[in-house]
């Protein structure tokens, strides 16, 4: 069923924004469909995610967070991109690679990819992942990504280590926490190397964006999720201001032209960002 879905998605993709009827219904149909298969999901069996073929992703919990969860809506609907566009781009980087799904996924498309992940314990399993699946055309980066290279403190959010972040990305984590360097690498020369970007940076992607220029986006494409409104304010008039267009799935992926139409959260779906002049979902 999750396959099914991901092969639908392109069709209503003027319905993808989370206050639909539509989106409503398939997070519904999704939600049961993981539930249903929680057990066999556990124990270490295969997705089927449909186009991209059965994916080997052993149960692992993130705190509150497992990776049952790394299949939601929202999800499907960016791994659907990926497999509409698998044409359309070469040499993608996952920014916030987590345990390597996406990765693994943006492989499945041909794809040679960049993964960026500076939680040692997530690049370990991601490291497996990659095995699992016999995936080959991945390079793993142990390390973050911001303006400047470096080395940062890292905050690991033990409740929640989706959530883990670089020291000042997030203004009030929560619970218990783990502090410890880790490299960092800047954007510039990824955005240089590579036509397509999935940014998933927790709270990171303010920085990462305004450290970017007219000529990063000349060739290249972004998936990123906004996590605050400050966040998307700034990002938003940084890229008004190069002339580069972005795309909301609040706005059921329509250009967005005001601040309102930027999502303000993880909550209200993905930004596309893009000089093209509206977002590939054609088949």
């Amino acid at each position: 069923m999750l396959g099914e879905i991901i092969e639908a998605l392109p069709d209503i993709s003027g319905q993808h924004a989370r206050s639909s009827r539509v989106y409503a219904l398939l997070e519904k149909v999704a939600g049961q469909t993981i539930k249903a298969s929680q057990l066999s999901l556990a124990e270490g069996a295969h997705a089927n995610l449909g186009c991209f073929g059965k994916i080997e992703l052993p149960y692992y919990k993130m705190g509150a967070i497992d990776t049952l969860d790394l299949f939601g809506l929202d999800e499907l609907i960016i791994f659907s991109f990926y497999w509409i566009n698998r044409h359309r781009y070469k040499k993608a980087a996952d920014i916030g690679a987590n345990l390597g799904l996406h990765s693994i996924l943006m492989s499945r498309c041909g794809w040679q990819v960049s993964a960026y992940e500076p939680d040692p314990i997530h690049a370990g399993l991601l490291r497996r992942n990659l095995k699992l699946n016999d995936t080959t055309n991945v390079e793993l980066f142990e390390a973050a990504v911001s303006d400047e290279p470096g080395i940062l403190e890292f905050v690991r959010v033990l409740g929640n280590t989706t959530g883990s972040h670089l020291s000042g990305a997030k203004s009030n984590p929560y619970g218990d926490l783990e502090r410890f360097p880790v490299s960092v690498l800047a954007i510039d020369n990824i955005m240089s190397s590579v036509d397509f970007v999935k940014m998933d940076a927790e709270g990171q992607e303010r920085t990462v964006i305004l450290a970017t220029n007219a000529s990063h986006w000349k060739n290249t494409d972004m998936m990123v999720e906004v996590g605050t409104a400050e966040n998307a304010r700034a990002i938003f008039e940084h890229l008004k201001a190069l002339g580069v267009n972005v795309f909301s799935q609040k706005l059921d992926w329509q250009q967005v032209t005001s601040l309102e139409g930027m999502p303000m959260s993880y909550k209200e779906g993905s930004l596309f960002v893009s000089m093209k002049p509206s977002m590939p979902w054609e088949k």
